[in-house]
């Protein structure tokens, strides 16, 4: 029987709802059962769900940066936006002729750092008013807040009172616009790329009843909706354990409520049976710690499976929902993407295209995946091994590659110590694949070092995730620990990392 025969024909249209720290264990498709998510239960009961999914580069542009670009991000910058010798996956859409639309309430991608990634899509649609957006001028003194554990004055303190109502908050108004535009306009395009990057349930844990009570009937005074970003959070009395778990039910009710708003989507997907020709996938850039190894937030620690395990869902026109145990990571959409509709980026890239899975036609397309934060520990997944490398001694020597010197906004940090102006040391090099030159900015210990990528170091880790899925038992040491440097090695090489990655781990 010829087989290619009977392939159904490739969607024509593709949709990625990417919904910010979204923890994978809390999903009710893999298991969870503490937090309420029917609709994104629905999208997996038609899917692909992929049980072995990472992270590759946080938080969160860097993540986005894979998605888009399809190249690591944290080998060579801690944060920044699409580069000069970058082709961006709307790019090249755009350049073939498919119509691309980005609906989003995320406000890095309007910030230094972020400001371009939305310039070339065909449309785009900004809901104001979440987190660190600058929208307001004043607060509304209706709302008082919350506490805030340090975090200090942000701009959705002025914000926030003006929301009135549910369909008021940020997620909420970006899945309406989302359904609006599948309802109105995407009967009108043949090809298109939509990207829905909700920034939900992402901090500040905010929203109306019925959702706050949901979880934390009994819970007395103002919600908590901003968790700290610290490590022991219990044992240093940063959170008494009654805080921890009211934190932990204000993400559960963000969850949820942006869930039941999910479910307007895929009731215009339904009623226009964009399922038949449209490949729909649901991702993340990372997870977010609320209590686990009483780590809180996104602090300086090792890339956990709370934070680098995220789910994947891909509903894939003519293939059965089914469980995928493939290795794959965030650059792998980049690349599947790319593959579905033809086109091809000039600069260097590190996915592979999943493409093989979805049609059945291969079990796996990769044996590891890397993943890290720039400036700290870089983390090798092979199979079920997680091998955790930290840096030598200073963490030197350490470079920063990027042409438009920018970093994550953070309101009352100095410049200075967000971002060092690069100094005389800086040179131009070149980006592996690319002859356009590049400011490579090199870094010594005593030096100041953006954002990120600062924070000390707790050692090299190593884990067998097959009989330690929650980490517990550091392996650092055996036997098995050579044979993981050594691959971890090859893979840098593989990536063309900087040799002063490699120098900074002692694997040169």
């Amino acid at each position: 029987m010829d087989h290619a025969a009977q392939r159904p024909s490739p969607p024509k249209r593709a949709i990625v709802l990417l919904l910010d720290s979204l923890n994978r264990h809390m999903l009710g498709a893999y298991g969870g059962r503490e937090f309420a998510t029917p609709n994104l239960d629905r999208i997996a009961a038609r899917s692909l769900r992929f049980t072995r999914h990472y992270t590759g580069s946080l938080p969160c542009i860097p993540a986005r940066h894979d998605l888009l670009c399809g190249a690591l991000d944290f080998l060579w910058k801690p944060w920044g936006s699409i580069e000069v010798w970058e082709d961006s996956l709307t790019a090249l859409l755009r350049g073939a002729g498919v119509t691309t639309k980005l609906v989003t309430d995320h406000p890095h991608l309007f910030e230094s750092g972020g400001e371009n990634f939305h310039v070339h899509f065909n449309a785009w649609d900004y809901q104001r008013g979440h987190e660190s957006d600058p929208w307001q001028t004043r607060p509304d003194p209706s709302w008082a807040g919350a506490p805030s554990f340090g975090r200090g004055w942000t701009p959705y303190d002025d914000s926030r009172g003006y929301f009135r109502d549910e369909a008021d908050f940020p997620g909420p108004r970006t899945m309406a616009a989302t359904a609006d535009w599948l309802d109105r306009h995407a009967p009108h395009h043949e090809r298109f790329f939509l990207l829905v990057d909700e920034f939900d349930p992402h901090e500040p844990f905010d929203t109306p009843e019925p959702w706050p009570s949901m979880y934390d009937p009994d819970w007395q005074g103002p919600h908590l909706i901003w968790p700290p970003y610290v490590r022991g959070a219990l044992k240093k009395g940063v959170l008494d354990e009654r805080q921890a778990r009211q934190i932990r039910a204000s993400y559960g009710a963000k969850l949820s409520m942006i869930d039941a708003w999910l479910g307007r989507v895929l009731d215009v997907l339904d009623r226009r049976a964009l399922w038949d020709d449209t490949a729909v996938i649901v991702c993340t850039d990372h997870g977010h710690y609320l209590g686990e190894k009483d780590v809180w937030g996104k602090p300086a620690v090792p890339v956990y499976q709370t934070l680098g395990h995220i789910p994947l869902l891909v509903a894939w026109p003519g293939a059965a929902p089914r469980e995928v145990d493939a290795l794959t990571t965030t650059v792998d959409l980049f690349a599947t993407l790319a593959d579905l509709f033809r086109v091809t980026p000039r600069q260097r890239t590190h996915g592979r295209s999943l493409l093989p899975v979805l049609r059945g036609e291969a079990a796996s397309v990769r044996n590891h995946v890397l993943c890290g934060i720039w400036g700290r520990e870089v983390h090798l997944i092979d199979g079920d091994v997680k091998y955790v490398r930290a840096p030598l001694g200073d963490n030197a020597p350490l470079s920063m590659w990027s042409n438009r010197w920018s970093t994550m906004p953070v309101h009352g940090v100095p410049e200075e110590l967000l971002m060092p102006r690069p100094d005389a040391r800086a040179f131009l090099d070149r980006m592996p694949g690319s002859t356009i030159p590049v400011l490579r900015q090199p870094f010594q210990p005593g030096d100041l070092i953006p954002f990120w990528g600062s924070g000390r170091f707790s050692g090299s880790h190593l884990y067998d995730l097959r009989d330690d899925p929650v980490e517990e038992r550091n392996l650092v040491g055996s036997p098995r620990e050579n044979d993981l440097a050594e691959r971890l090695r090859a893979a840098l090489h593989e990536v063309d990392a900087p040799t002063d990655q490699l120098e900074r781990l002692g694997l040169a």
